[in-house]
């Protein structure tokens, strides 16, 4: 097997592989946690969200569970938390990483007006 191959195979460039695939895998464990793909989704159309507009829009997510999987996208460089050095408000908003989740997102909106 050569080096390309290999490659070819982790990169799970071959559709046999999709299911065994770690990337595919970690990704889908990302977006398809409880409440995850909400968040982002809501973040995909806006600069930033304060908690109390994030929670507004996720209202069957108690606080502490969106608490919770906030710091999660954090750690995983998906959220950004923001301080307003002027009034201390917090706000929520997509870094880089995240942003380029928004075509996904929109894909899948589409899907669900179609099929769901």
């Amino acid at each position: 097997m050569t080096a390309e191959t290999k490659n070819e195979k982790n990169g799970c460039k071959d559709p046999q592989d999709y299911a065994l695939c770690d990337h595919f895998i970690s990704a889908f464990g990302i977006i398809g946690k409880k409440w995850n793909g909400l968040i982002i989704s809501s973040l995909c159309d806006t600069n930033a969200m304060r908690f109390k507009d994030l929670a507004r829009c996720i209202d069957k997510c108690s606080d502490r569970v969106l608490v919770e999987r906030l710091k999660e996208l954090e750690q995983l460089d998906i959220v950004q938390r923001n301080v307003d050095n002027n009034s201390g408000i917090i706000s929520y908003s997509l870094t880089e990483k995240g942003v380029e989740l928004k075509p996904v997102f929109d894909q899948v909106h589409d899907w669900a007006d179609k099929w769901a």
